[in-house]
């Protein structure tokens, strides 16, 4: 099955990040957030402000190259944030997991949370807002850019 592709705009993603922060704040206080990057660190900067949290570590984690999973490599430790008792782990998606698996080992009492979450993922992450198929690419607004589309009429769809 071709995958499918959901475009999340700028606007959107803040709202579901802002979410999220409303579905975290009674569990604080936190000691601190950690981002996972690439994709963590704007949900991670809204969810900060939101629970007036000013320490921000993060987690590089590198698992795809553009639409392609690999082998995961830590590219950077999140040093700060010991074993993760009292912190908040967040990422912009969980997907197949991979990624969710290893920071789980690096900060196994850390609250996990994402914005989007997948079936083959969700089980790995304590708090998301919004659940998507596992055949769904979710198209981030730091991955697209607008762009002029041909009118329907013009597109050699219609007969």
């Amino acid at each position: 099955m071709a995958p499918r592709y959901y475009t999340v705009s700028w606007d959107q993603l803040h709202r579901d990040s802002k979410a999220l922060a409303w579905r975290l704040v009674e569990r604080g206080p936190w000691k601190g957030i950690v981002a996972i990057t690439r994709g963590g660190l704007i949900p991670a900067a809204i969810v900060a402000r939101e629970l007036d949290c000013r320490l921000i570590e993060s987690v590089s984690v590198i698992t795809y190259d553009e639409e392609k999973l690999g082998t995961p490599v830590v590219a950077k430790p999140p040093v700060a944030a010991d074993d993760g008792e009292g912190w908040l782990v967040l990422d912009d998606l969980v997907d197949t997991g991979t990624t969710a698996k290893v920071v789980r080992g690096i900060l196994p009492k850390a609250h996990f949370a994402t914005v989007y979450a997948k079936p083959a993922g969700k089980p790995l992450v304590d708090s998301f807002i919004t659940e998507v198929s596992q055949d769904t690419w979710i198209l981030f607004p730091w991955d697209t850019e607008p762009q002029f589309v041909a009118p329907i009429a013009r597109s050699g769809m219609v007969k």
